[in-house]
């Protein structure tokens, strides 16, 4: 699959993806990607950010590919059960563990509570040896768990602007490689 066959749904994590940001830059770059907006970036509720995803999901006029960073990639999990057959697959990274997000006062306890199942789609996790908000050992077993081919980031961080993640070219030719095999 080519990105003009898709619609690119860009979905940003807890605060949303800032000018700098790997995301923001894809989202500009990529002429079919547009962003899921959520209504609060910084009070998550898992409701409202999966009911965002499966809004943007049916509006979608061509199949779907979910790009999603860090609560994003969460929320994407949880919406992919509503999500019908458009959504062709999912690009996740840097998702956060559970017991980190349990810390977090500001995000909604719902994201952690809920099991987590198979994605109905093919997807892909990459994930971070020195993550802050996810030990590598829990990142690969979300992975196993969402059904999903985990790719070891190496010591890149939480892989934000923060991280040096910018525009983030290595991703851009991993995301490129996913969409072949869609």
């Amino acid at each position: 699959m080519r990105t003009s066959e898709a619609e690119i749904l860009v979905i940003p994590g807890l605060g949303g993806s800032g000018p700098d940001h790997w995301q923001s830059r894809w989202e500009a770059k990529l002429p079919t990607a547009r962003l899921v907006a959520q209504a609060n970036w910084n009070r998550p509720e898992l409701e409202a950010w999966r009911n965002r995803i499966v809004e943007e999901t049916k509006r979608a006029a061509r199949p779907a590919i979910l790009v999603a960073h860090s609560l994003g990639a969460l929320a994407v999990a949880h919406a992919a059960p509503l999500l019908g057959e458009k959504v062709k697959g999912a690009f996740l990274v840097a998702p956060p563990s559970a017991k980190v997000l349990a810390g977090l006062d500001t995000v909604d306890p719902a994201f952690a509570a809920h099991e987590i199942e198979r994605l109905p789609f093919p997807a892909i996790v990459i994930a971070s040896r020195d993550d802050p908000f996810a030990p590598y050992d829990e990142s690969e077993a979300l992975a196993f768990a969402l059904g999903a081919e985990l790719v070891d980031a190496g010591l890149s961080g939480h892989i934000n602007s923060e991280s040096g993640h910018g525009p983030w070219p290595e991703g851009l030719m991993r995301f490129a490689g996913f969409l072949k095999t869609l």
